[in-house]
This record gives structure tokens, sequence and C-alpha cells, in this order.
């Protein structure tokens, strides 16, 4: 099936925070905040400087061929992961946590961005490898989030099953009665509705985690591309964290560093990240709590757990994998394991990674180029058919309806329902009006512009109701708009941050993503619309 692309700058959609449109039209308002521009030139220089920083190679290569040892993976998997040991491979990380289902389009979106950036870099430095990486967010608890996900049009849920702590760690036993009643919408029977039920049942009925659930899933949709995929949650990889933690722990650095940037940037942008004085969690089974520092004690919230200087140090050297990074301290952590050139995410992501530089600095941790994820909209054979019946183009579908509806109205009617000469002239006869007054009463000033105030509201209302008779004689149209807007904008949204890759498997099969993949231009900072 043929696909056209087109590519519309961020900052034209109108769809995207200020921060995100500038840092892709004009990143020097930002400059600031980053290291390395978002651009082939930033990430030129990000590849030149990552040699000063090393990373644990043996550590990061025996981990990931642990993590991967429960099935099998690709030729292409397991050639890039064995490439990490050599000081000339770098990584290209997107980072997400393990929705349930992959949660929304934009969990596919940018790993495949990350791969083809990868891929590209390969063809360009042919001295050097680079390797595609998913970092996965498997310790994060926010299960309202995380076990939500829409399918044809319904919301389905997942409770955990009145599990807590960490999402990767659940267990997806719970998950029976859900797969249940989602096996029922499986469709049209075919071929690739065979395939796909097979994946997501292999998925969660077939892994006892959800964390490893995920890495099955995401293995099975990229693993031909060699996207390596890493779990942070791990004992030998946050041992190489220590430092760090420890430094938190005891000196609570991050909060000072943090709010710094976070003043400067809150100038101009909405913030994206909220320190506190420990920016760890306390990590088991069911557990991720706060931890909080009482003169010199230091407490787990909601629980019993408490230590002495002496013993939290202990605990933080035997069993690191019980300390948990929240998103202050999650990104130095994600390039102290992975030898990263490049992370890829999206607006909110690209938001508080740029307030935590002098948090990497303070470290001495390297700070890669930081990409906005390639932006994707799909639209069907359907969809694009009603596109093309209300006249409209691509770049314009992104304009507010009732704007598209106005514009409509004004370039088809032969009709006049504008009220602006009338207002116009009002308002200079209540200017006339309002001198004639006061010479015989100051005081009348007031009411005369009562009374203009009031004539002006009716005659927009009348306008108000001219437009909508006038809309009413193009309701053909008019709907086809409202229709088109629905379609493509489901619930006023982009269909990234709503839809589910499910449908676009049952309708393209497993290629939908081969597609996807062909027109990501990883360099060029556009949204991309697939039709």
């Amino acid at each position: 099936m043929e696909h056209n692309y087109t590519y519309i700058p961020y900052k034209e959609t109108g769809c995207f925070s200020k921060l995100a449109s500038d840092y892709t039209s004009d990143h020097t308002l930002l400059s600031l905040f980053y290291q390395f521009s978002p651009d082939a030139e930033g990430v030129e220089n990000a590849i030149s400087e990552r040699r000063n920083f090393p990373t644990n190679r043996s550590v990061l290569v025996d981990t990931l061929t642990r993590q991967y040892s429960e099935f099998d993976t690709t030729e292409a998997v397991k050639q890039n992961i064995q490439l990490l040991l050599n000081e000339n491979t770098f990584t290209v990380t997107t980072a997400h946590q393990p929705n349930l289902m992959t949660g929304y389009l934009y969990f596919i979106y940018k790993i495949l961005h990350a791969i083809k950036l990868a891929e590209q870099l390969n063809v360009t430095h042919p001295d050097k490898k680079f390797v595609p990486v998913y970092y996965m967010g498997s310790e994060d608890n926010d299960l309202e989030e995380l076990g939500t996900f829409k399918f044809r049009g319904d919301r389905y849920t997942w409770d955990g099953g009145g599990q807590k702590g960490a999402v990767g760690r659940m267990s997806t036993a719970s998950l029976k009665p859900l797969m249940q009643q989602l096996s029922r919408y499986w469709g049209p029977p075919g071929a690739d509705a065979e395939a796909l039920q097979k994946l997501i049942t292999t998925a969660y009925q077939k892994h006892s985690t959800m964390g490893s659930a995920t890495r099955y899933l995401v293995n099975e949709l990229f693993g031909k591309y060699g996207l390596v995929i890493v779990d942070p949650d791990d004992a030998a990889l946050k041992r190489t964290y220590i430092p760090v933690m420890e430094d938190e722990l005891l000196n609570s650095p991050s909060i000072a560093l943090a709010q710094s940037q976070t003043a400067l940037l809150e100038k101009d942008y909405k913030s994206q990240l909220f320190p506190r004085p420990i920016n760890l969690f306390y990590l088991r089974d069911g557990l991720r709590e706060r931890i909080e520092r009482h003169q010199d004690t230091w407490v787990v919230l909601n629980t019993e757990f408490t230590f002495s200087r002496k013993s939290l140090l202990t605990e933080l050297h035997e069993h690191p994998e019980r300390f948990s990074p929240n998103v202050v301290l999650r990104p130095a952590f994600q390039c102290t394991i992975l030898p990263d050139v490049v992370f890829i995410g999206g607006g909110a992501e690209v938001a508080y990674w740029l307030q935590l530089k002098t948090v990497f600095r303070h470290h001495n941790v390297f700070y890669p180029a930081i990409l906005l994820r390639q932006s994707v909209l799909w639209l069907s054979a359907q969809q694009s058919d009603l596109r093309k019946k209300t006249g409209l183009s691509i770049s314009e579908m992104f304009r507010p309806e009732h704007d598209l509806i106005n514009d409509y109205i004004a370039a088809h009617s032969d009709k006049d329902w504008h009220t602006s000469i009338e207002s116009a002239d009002i308002t200079k006869l209540m200017q006339h009006l309002e001198e004639r007054a006061t010479t015989i009463d100051a005081t009348l000033s007031a009411s005369v512009k009562a009374a203009s105030t009031a004539m002006l509201k009716k005659l927009t209302a009348l306008e108000k109701k001219m437009l909508r008779s006038e809309k009413r004689n193009h309701r053909v149209h008019i709907d086809r708009i409202s229709r088109m807007k629905a379609a493509i904008f489901p619930g006023n949204s982009l269909q990234e941050r709503t839809d589910n890759f499910l449908e676009l498997y049952l309708d393209q099969g497993p290629s939908f993503i081969d597609t996807i993949y062909a027109g990501i231009d990883p360099l060029t900072p556009a949204f991309m619309v697939i039709e």
C-alpha cells in the first residue's frame, strides 16, 4: 500500500507547548539549558565529547545478557549488546514506563525515532557504532496511568489486583479477566488478528511480571531493528550509581541545583520538574516510598523503615537495588549506565531534562544532546477521503474547528453578517453624544458609556445569531469539517496521545511499523502526517 508523508513544523500545528515550539523552531532561545544543540551539529559535538565520560561497559553487557536470557531475540539485538563492550559504540536512547499494551501511540513513535537516528549515525560514522536503546521505566508506580489504554473507542483499565509499588515488578496474573474481555474484539479474522492475539497473549500470560511482559512485547515489535531494552531496576546497574545516591542521601545537592535552572526556565516557560530535598525512593516488592531526612534519621514515608547514617550507608552499599531515583536523578542514572550521545523524549521530558544540566555537571555525568521525539498522525483511507472532501490541506486541518468553519463561511457566503461597520458607527456616534452630554453635566459621561457598551453587546449578539443562521445554510460542508476534526483529533487531542497501536496493527498488519519507520526524519523537527 502506498503512503504519502507530509512534514509540518511543530510550531505551525498549535499542538505543542511554548517550550517545545521554541526548542524546535529557534533552540537558541533555550541555549542556557542544554549542552548540545538539538540538530545535526549538536549531535556531532555530543559524539566527540562522549569519549571523555567512561561507562562501565562490562557491567552493562553482563546485565543485558542476563536480562535477555529468559527469551530468544534476534541476531541484530545480540550483536548490538556485544558491540556495547567497545569504546567506539554509543547509544541513542528513549525512555518510557512499561505501560499496559504500550499505552499510547507515541510509545511506538519515540522508539522508532531512536532506531532511525541510530541507523543514520551508523551510515554517517562508519568508524563508530550506534545502538538504539529503550530504557524501561519499570520503577514507576503510577498504575492509574500505566494500567490504562484505549482500544476501538473503549477504555481499558487494570487496577493491578491490589498490588502496590513499582509497576515493572507487578504480577501479570490479575490481567486475565481484562485479556478475556479484550479477546472478544480481535478482528476482522485473519492472519494479522491471529498474530496480534498470540503476541499479546504470550506477553501477558506467559510472562510473570509487567517488566518481563513489556520486554517481550517490545522485543517482538522492534527486535529486527536491533533495539536493545534495558531494565534499570537491577542491583548491578545501581551499584555503579552508588556515589551519586550517597551524595543525595547525605548532602541533598540536587534540590538547589535543579531549582536554580527551574527559576531561570520559569521566566518564560512552564516548569515540569519539582525537586525534593532527597530525590530517591525506597524500593522493595510492593513498596516505593519517598525518603525524608529528619536531622540524623532517615525515614521511609508510610512505613516503619528508619535508618541512622551508618545503617543507611550499609543498606545502600549492600542493597543498591532498594534505592530508586526519581525524575530529578533518573536521567543522570540513565547516562551513567549507558554511553548515550542522544536522548529522545516527548515535550514534557525535554522540558525536565533542560532543567537538569547543573545536576549532571555536579555529578560529572555526560549530558547528551536532547531531541524532541517525532510526532505522527496516521490518516486512514476514510479519514484521508474526508479531509479531501473538506478541501483543506493537511496543514490546515490542524487549525481550530471554529476558525475553519468561519473561514469557510467567509469564503463561500454571499451574505454579510458582520457588524464591524455598524459597531464603528455606534462608537463614533456615542463618543459625539458623550461630548454633548458632558457639556451639560459631567456626571452623564458614565451613563453614555454604559449605554454604548450595552448597544455594542447587543450588536455582537445579533452578529452571532446571523452567523449561526448562515452556518445552517452551509450545514453539509460544516458537518463535514466537524466530522473530520472529530475523527482525526479524537477528544480534541492528538491521535498519538489517545489511541493504541492495536488498531493500526489490525488494520495494517505488522508492516505499519515499517511504514512509520520509513517516514521518520530523525534530525528534522517536524510533525509527520502519514496518509
